[in-house]
């Protein structure tokens, strides 16, 4: 069993009570986290408060350098990492799954690392010299999700270290295992009090809610669901937080007329069930043209077929189960109903504990409740159209706008289409292929701010207009 201290101003924090942390796909218990309450994120607030001082003052080159050592032991820690995810989240080690998640961590933490925001020169003429500088804003306060424990947390992490801010990161209590180990590893690396974790069960005592009203906690990075989102954000407000929220999608993938539906279905299948579907950016709903609709849902369905579902500790399996019973009975609810009202192609029917077999609903429309509800599980529902601009008003018609994707033989098609889609992110015959080289983020309900890149990197910083 694993059992892993926090991490507070460089050293192990030792608290009085912990909790269990379970395998979703055996319901056993894997580790304890620590149960940790205000006086612990009051201290972890402190030391990294404390540590802002030396570490923003640090050159561009040294924060490189640093970055450059955290990316490094992750990568030293690889499969370590991977091993705990698949205990603690359920996800296969094969696959696009937890290797493949370590293996993003790395290639995020280390594109963030060769980043950077010089000055800018606004004017420089007989009027004056006016630049442009980027400051820390101090502690950062990052919430992450149980879907990418570790990947988020880098997401979160690096363009925070990398612009000078120190940090208290607290994950998910469905997944604290990883990521207590995360920071432990950054701390080898990193002066005491820069990242520090804090973990609970959030039964007796809210860590997020707490952060959110932090006084020296100067800014909230959240990736979750819409309702805590906008939590976080009343929360924040009377601390003038700044803010970075990447929350719920509903994302809606529209297959024009004249897609090849053997050449898509592939990517049609892990657009929607990546991570079993446990993705904000998943494609949550299908638009198919009339023309070609049960021809895409005779393909998707042939491919789906062969995926193999089981234990992620088993190298044969590529989806593992659904990660906690709450989500599970969300998707198993949605699935019910829409049995009801259109027709399932594939899976429907609950399995053992806590796996669902991937599940494919054709006949459904707007108004179903697996269509305008995110599932966030290995569940499809496929809308038939017969006009273009319908299913444009079809997938725009939601709250969520996170990202999109059109799939066609006819790319500028495709890309007139894209256009027209109320979402942050759109993709072509692909679905939910975030890179760090891109920003990402929501609009609408689905969030505000982005991630990644060099805009994502700003997020973390305040503007200072020097006139000389």
């Amino acid at each position: 069993m694993m059992e892993f201290k926090a991490t507070i101003g460089g050293k192990p924090a030792h608290v009085g009570s912990d909790f269990a942390v379970l395998n979703p796909a055996t319901g056993e218990e894997v580790g304890r986290a620590p149960n940790m309450g205000g006086a612990e994120l009051d201290a972890a607030v402190a030391v990294a408060k404390a540590a802002f001082a030396t570490w923003s003052a640090q050159t561009d080159a040294a924060l490189q350098a640093a970055c450059a050592a955290v990316t490094a032991k992750i990568e030293e820690h690889a499969a370590e990492l991977a091993e705990i995810i698949t205990l603690e989240q359920g996800k296969p080690l094969n696959g696009l799954g937890s290797r493949w998640e370590v293996g993003g961590a790395v290639a995020w933490a280390g594109y963030t690392t060769g980043l950077s925001l010089p000055v800018k020169v606004l004017q420089d003429n007989e009027a004056g010299r006016v630049e442009l500088h980027r400051k820390p804003l101090g502690v950062i306060g990052s919430i992450t999700p149980w879907n990418f424990p570790v990947m988020i947390a880098v997401w979160h992490i690096l363009p925070a270290l990398r612009t000078g801010n120190t940090v208290v990161v607290k994950p998910s209590p469905y997944t604290p295992l990883s990521t207590l180990r995360l920071v432990e590893i950054m701390n080898e690396v990193l002066p005491p009090g820069v990242v520090n974790v804090v973990t609970g069960d959030d039964k007796a005592f809210n860590l997020g809610g707490a952060m959110s009203v932090h006084p020296d906690i100067r800014k909230i990075v959240f990736t979750g669901s819409c309702a805590t989102g906008q939590k976080v954000m009343q929360s924040a407000a009377a601390t003038m937080k700044r803010l970075t929220l990447e929350l719920g999608g509903n994302d809606a993938g529209i297959v024009l007329p004249d897609a090849d539906p053997q050449a898509i279905a592939e990517g049609l299948f892990w657009g929607a069930f990546i991570n079993n579907g446990q993705t904000c950016a998943a494609m949550k709903r299908l638009y198919v043209h009339d023309t070609i609709h049960d021809a895409v849902c005779d393909a998707l369905v042939a491919y789906a077929k062969n995926i193999p579902v089981g234990n992620g500790m088993e190298e044969a399996s590529i989806l593992g189960p659904i990660q906690n019973r709450m989500q599970f009975d969300k998707v198993s609810r949605l699935v019910a109903d829409a049995k009801g009202r259109g027709k399932v192609l594939l899976g429907g029917a609950p399995g053992e504990g806590l796996f669902f077999p991937p599940t494919i609903v054709a006949g459904l429309r707007n108004g179903d409740a697996l269509v305008d509800e995110e599932q966030f599980g290995p569940a499809l529902p496929i809308i038939r159209y017969s006009d273009v601009e319908e299913a444009i008003r079809l997938a725009n018609d939601s709250p969520n706008g996170l990202g999109g994707s059109v799939w066609s033989s006819d790319i500028a098609a495709a890309k007139a289409v894209a256009s027209r889609l109320a979402c942050g992110s759109v993709w072509i015959n692909k679905h939910g292929a975030i890179q760090p080289n891109a920003p990402f983020g929501g609009v609408k309900a689905s969030g505000i701010g982005v991630e990644f890149a060099e805009e994502g990197l700003a997020e973390y910083t305040d503007i200072q207009v020097v006139f000389a």
